[in-house]
């Protein structure tokens, strides 16, 4: 991408003094224009932040977002396999959305015109970019954005906006409640300082006599997950206390959890690519001391890309800790997926996370779960006493692995992930 005209950057005394730094959104499949993009937004601003979101890898932004954290927006003609001008339209219905600038072939005038008739505030050509022009145009929807922002600040909207059932969570505007919990409810939110859709998660005040404990679990959460950045385990972008309340904000799935895809069927590849997902997370997980001890298809979700992400380490524990924050023998986590020894209450480690991972293949397997009863405690019976399960004929090259990993003992499991992990590439391998 070669540059236009070029023009002084914009210094601390223009349009961003005495605020925080521009934030722009870029929108694009194409990592070159992306790039040449960001470049060009930090000469005129140089402490500008750009967040790039790519339709084809992270899908299509929530119908419910409208870009609260951002500036401007800088869109191409070609997002989504040329469907630029339909997510033109699409974001400019929304609230009070940024300025849209839009990025389109310099061949094509009759989209230029289209794009400012729908409302973007800028064409440039994306062959050329021209530094004077783009930077016109930011400087003017930045401080028109400022200005609307202020105004609405004024105003009661934020914080109608920004109440989440009891409390009010400033910074975050309400989108829908998701789910209520014994010990907290579940909200759909877009954070501001996020800059994207989060899950909120907000500590109830009406767990009674066991409320330290609850907010020692739910702080537990928050600490032991965001010391972790890995693929395969959810990010945690927020804590904080409102209204007595304490909140984490947490990454958004939009695809779900592994569930959905479960009851559809899962191809054996699939199920051994989702498998290896978990491991990895595990892997990472146990090296700094944390068991799960919850695992299972609801606590497993699915990013837009097709990865997986663990979540919900509520009941979560630090091999370190020194007093355990549950009752001696007291059992948490979910029958189906127990290993024998959580589901009697004895001393866990690695190995019994392990087990669940093996009940979560069998499931992906073959949309079944392999040890069924009429109450809770008549599973956690077969777990330690049943048959193994097995596999169909077609399905038997993944027995050896399923047999170590549901093994009634923890001794003849798979010593870690890690060694899980080996078994599986070479699995993956020997049948490539």
């Amino acid at each position: 991408m070669s540059s236009g005209s070029s023009i002084p950057a914009a210094g601390p005394s223009s349009t961003t003094s005495g605020a925080h730094p521009p934030r722009v959104l870029i929108i694009t499949d194409q990592t070159s224009l992306a790039r040449a993009l960001e470049q060009h937004v930090s000469i005129i601003f140089p402490d500008a932040e750009c967040r790039i979101h790519a339709p084809l890898h992270s899908g299509r932004l929530h119908r419910a977002f409208i870009a609260s954290g951002y500036d401007a927006v800088l869109l191409d003609d070609k997002a989504e396999r040329g469907l630029g001008s339909e997510w033109l339209e699409s974001l400019l219905n929304r609230a009070h959305f940024p300025p849209v600038v839009y990025i389109a072939p310099s061949d094509n005038p009759a989209r230029a015109t289209q794009v400012l008739k729908l409302g973007a505030i800028e064409c440039i050509a994306r062959e050329r970019i021209d530094n004077r022009k783009l930077a016109n145009a930011l400087l003017e929807g930045v401080s028109r954005r400022r200005h609307e922002s202020a105004l609405l600040r004024t105003s009661t909207h934020v914080e109608e906006q920004a109440r989440f059932g009891p409390i009010t969570i400033l910074g975050h505007r309400f989108v829908q409640e998701l789910a209520v919990g014994g010990t907290s409810l579940v909200y759909l939110a877009e954070s501001e300082r996020a800059g994207e859709m989060v899950v909120l998660k907000v500590l109830r005040d009406d767990t009674g006599k066991d409320d330290s404990l609850h907010f020692s679990r739910f702080l537990q959460e928050y600490e032991l997950i965001s010391k972790i950045r890995h693929p395969n385990v959810v990010r945690i972008l927020d804590l904080g206390i409102a209204d007595d309340h304490a909140y984490i904000a947490m990454e958004y799935f939009p695809r779900g959890d592994l569930r959905s895809h479960i009851a559809k069927g899962m191809r054996s590849t699939d199920a051994v690519k989702a498998l290896i997902d978990m491991a990895s997370a595990l892997e990472v997980v146990h090296t700094i001391g944390v068991l799960h001890r919850d695992l299972k298809p609801g606590n497993v979700m699915v990013r837009s890309d097709g990865s997986l992400a663990l979540i919900d380490f509520g009941l979560a524990k630090h091999c370190a800790v020194e007093v355990d924050i549950t009752a001696a023998g007291q059992i948490f986590g979910t029958p189906y997926y127990m290993s024998p020894e959580q589901g009697h209450g004895q001393k866990l480690d690695e190995r019994s996370d392990l087990y669940s991972l093996g009940v979560i293949f069998y499931e992906m397997l073959t949309g079944k779960k392999p040890f069924l009863a009429a109450n809770p405690m008549a599973v956690i019976y077969q777990h330690a006493n049943a048959p193994r399960p097995r596999l169909e004929a077609e399905l038997s090259r993944y027995q050896p692995v399923l047999n170590r990993l549901l093994a009634q003992s923890a001794v003849e499991r798979f010593a870690s992930a890690n060694e899980l992990l080996v078994d599986l590439h070479a699995l993956n391998e020997a049948h490539a």
